[in-house]
């Protein structure tokens, strides 16, 4: 096999026929005024889907993510995040430079917080500390190596935060990854939280866009705020007929990336020059080289057999399986990293 087998991460997917069928037949209109019917129609899809009452198409999870932050903050208020988060640790610094906002680093069980941990971070009502505003989970955890919380997890941090009026936003970048594992609906989750983001360019092969959700006045100030960071798209229903086909095509599939993805674990796992797998629930693979072998050299090995995997630290790699890897690339995959040994 010659093709270059991409496991770096689940947004190198390329758009299948049925997808690029969907995105030449797109009906266009210019969206900063509002008409655009496709993108129309992917929000109150993604807003029904959650059972939410509106949503807003922007061009990136960060975006999306950011938004919500900014929209559920004032400046100098503190958010509540796991220290692994994507919104704290992988997007630039936002959290800061766009809102203004303070952050409380908690360390969560692979990337998921508990409402005791909430509880401990609260800050008093002091003039000497931020008030604390929001609570930001991330579902499913990138740096957790795929896991997720299950609803009832999700619904015990979201009764802690009513409790004490507290803010309450999922990054679902992956949520659909976590629901198709718990097999549950995405609408079990609207009640939950005040802001949803999810992303369609991940597991379900789109090539651009996220999808921030709300109550109809959070998403009119999130359009005004999308206007300002340069996020208003023109005739971007191209973008969005690929979302839609996404929703209604690529969801189910999933578990597929997860059986995939629990075979690569079984097989790093058996490997001598591998010191530790994380755990894996969905789709995303995490381990540690042992002493004597670089996260550097490890790639550079695999990339001689055309395989591409990511370098996260000094001895650590990450592999995210997607609708791209088929069974032949994972058979391939699983002889090359057999043939690996110290």
């Amino acid at each position: 096999m010659d093709k270059i087998i991409d496991l770096r991460s689940d947004t190198v997917t390329k758009p299948s026929k049925g997808m690029m069928d969907a995105i030449m037949k797109a009906d266009l209109g210019d969206d900063v005024f509002g008409e655009d019917p496709t993108i129309n129609a992917l929000q109150e899809k993604s807003a029904e889907l959650f059972n939410m009452e509106a949503a807003l198409f922007c061009p990136s999870g960060t975006m999306t993510n950011q938004i919500a932050v900014k929209m559920n903050t004032e400046p100098g208020d503190e958010v509540i995040v796991d220290k692994t988060s994507h919104i704290y640790l992988l997007e630039g610094g936002s959290i800061a430079f766009i809102a203004n906002a303070s952050v409380r680093v908690v360390d969560g069980d692979r990337g998921r917080i508990t409402p005791e941990q909430i509880l401990e971070n609260i800050n008093a009502p002091d003039d000497h500390y931020p008030t604390t505003k929001l609570v930001s989970i991330e579902n499913t955890s990138n740096r957790g190596g795929g896991s997720y919380y299950t609803l009832e997890e999700m619904k015990a941090l979201g009764d802690v935060c009513k409790e004490h009026g507290l803010r309450f936003h999922l990054d679902g970048a992956r949520i659909f990854n976590a629901l198709e594992q718990m097999e549950i609906k995405a609408q079990e989750l609207g009640s939950i939280f005040d802001s949803i983001s999810f992303c369609l360019s991940k597991g379900l092969g789109a090539p651009v866009g996220s999808l921030v959700l709300g109550d109809k006045e959070f998403i009119r100030k999130s359009k005004r705020l999308r206007k300002k960071l340069g996020g208003g798209m023109r005739q971007g229903g191209l973008l969005a007929a690929a979302g839609i086909y996404a929703l209604e095509n690529n969801i189910e599939r999933l578990k597929e990336d997860h059986v995939r993805a629990s075979s690569l674990f079984e097989t790093l796992s058996s490997i001598s020059i591998v010191e530790e797998v994380m755990p894996v629930d969905t789709n995303i693979i995490l381990y540690k080289l042992k002493s004597g072998t670089t996260s550097a050299d490890h790639a550079a090995k695999l990339l001689e057999y055309k395989i591409k995997a990511l370098q996260i630290g000094p001895q650590k790699m990450r592999m995210v399986t997607h609708l791209d890897f088929d069974d032949e690339m994972l058979e391939k995959t699983t002889n090359v990293l057999k043939s690996m040994t110290l």
